[in-house]
């Protein structure tokens, strides 16, 4: 049996100096992370970009079946891809959780794995936070800084009318993993006691859903491509929801086509397997985590040559709506349809 270290036993501040004794920092602007009130940081050059987000046991994950060293790193990885949505760089994190007795030493020590993980991979410094006791569950809320030049940042506003509409990656993956383990779950709680979960030729979907990544390579390669967006955003909450915050912000319609909407092999065979039609659930699914952005149609042979990004389709005028192109060539209208927690 694992061994249990009640939280108790080293109480508030031991807890946080046994999280953070071995933490380093690397990056250049941070000049003094974990052990006083504040951290102190300096940029010179660049514009300072934040973020923060906020995770709920039982709104955002399930402890059922979400390892506490995933939730770690998906929780960073979050936060990451939001910097990155705006073509700059995470550089630090601050880290505050909220724990109820539930949970023992052992368990934050497996949490901060993940997080100390994505922060190694991605290179942020963890440079402060808070706990607390929590009456409700775990809760996380992650700020992260980070960096870009200020003629390189993009915001959602930008779209003109005539750019292509690009996404990176596939969609859909982590919508069919949540739904996998939910089943799983769902025959676990009624079924015989001896059951195992089989998820052999599933493990994709898997990943996508527990250890997402945020697209580092992708901003990369677009720097090397000499190409600077006109509007960018992070697919959380699902590619129509965040298309049509694009094409809201901007002022502009759009079309996209559903033959061009990338979508993995074990995407395709979920969604047969739950009955469900696989373009809604790369439309609606959310936490992808791809970016989702649009160039000037100028950028289209440069764009097609970057395996990792899709071309789904262009701008309109804001007259012209926003509109999925089916297959038949039919229109039918975006619907914001993605997750949203308020109404959870």
């Amino acid at each position: 049996m694992a061994s249990r270290t009640e939280i108790s036993t080293v109480g508030e501040f031991g807890l946080i100096r046994l999280l953070t004794d071995n933490i380093s920092t690397g990056n250049s602007t941070t000049i003094r992370g974990i052990g006083d009130d504040a951290a102190v940081l300096e940029y010179t050059n660049s514009q300072i970009l934040v973020t923060t987000d906020l995770l709920l046991e039982g709104i955002h994950f399930d402890l059922s079946y979400s390892p506490l060293k995933h939730i770690g790193y998906k929780a960073a990885i979050v936060n990451f891809s939001d910097i990155y949505a705006m073509n700059g760089h995470p550089k630090q994190i601050t880290v505050s959780i909220g724990i109820s007795k539930r949970f023992c030493i052992e368990d934050l020590e497996e949490f901060y794995m993940g997080l100390k993980l994505a922060c190694n991979v991605y290179g942020v410094d963890i440079i402060g936070g808070d706990t607390s006791t929590s009456l409700t569950g775990f809760s996380i809320s992650i700020t992260c800084i980070g960096e870009a030049d200020r003629n390189k940042i993009v915001y959602r506003h930008g779209a003109k009318e005539s750019d292509i509409i690009c996404v990176s990656g596939d969609l859909g993956a982590a919508y069919m993993g949540l739904q996998l383990l939910e089943r799983e779950k769902n025959i676990f709680e009624v079924g015989p006691k001896d059951f195992v979960a089989d998820f052999s030729g599933k493990e994709y979907l898997l990943e996508r859903q527990l250890k997402p990544e945020a697209r580092k390579d992708v901003i990369d390669l677009l720097e090397q491509a000499g190409i600077i967006p006109t509007a960018m955003i992070d697919i959380s909450d699902g590619l129509s929801s965040e298309l049509l915050h694009i094409a809201q912000a901007s002022g502009v319609g759009c079309r996209i086509y559903e033959d061009r909407i990338p979508i993995d092999y074990q995407t395709a065979a979920m969604a047969e397997t739950f009955n469900m039609n696989l373009v809604t659930a790369a439309l609606n699914g959310g936490e992808d985590y791809e970016l989702l952005f649009t160039v000037p149609l100028s950028f289209y042979d440069a764009i097609a040559a970057i395996n990792a990004i899709h071309v789904i389709g262009y701008v309109t005028e804001a007259e012209q709506g926003c509109f999925l192109v089916g297959r038949d060539g039919g229109e039918i209208p975006l619907v914001a349809q993605g997750w949203n927690t308020l109404e959870t």
